[in-house]
């Protein structure tokens, strides 16, 4: 098992990427180790894999979020 320090893990990430193929690779932060999982992209439960849902498709840009906003805003100083 390699243990290696966030700041590392950031300098290097590519070099450990490819150490996980093929041993441990655990990045110490603080108090907490994280292990790095590598699993071939075929062997993941379909289940798993997050897919977009009829929310995603009601979903407003920025523009709209901001345009309601502002009518919002203008209607509360209208009141008073």
């Amino acid at each position: 098992m390699t243990v290696i320090s966030s700041t590392e893990f950031e300098t290097n990430q590519s070099k450990f990427f490819d150490l996980a193929v093929s041993e441990d690779v655990c990045i110490k932060r603080g108090k907490y180790m994280f292990h790095l999982i590598c699993s071939s992209i075929d062997a993941i439960d379909e289940q798993k894999v997050l897919k977009s849902d009829d929310d995603l498709h009601r979903a407003i840009t920025k523009d709209e979020l901001l345009e309601g906003i502002c009518e919002d805003i203008s209607k509360r100083f209208a009141k008073r």
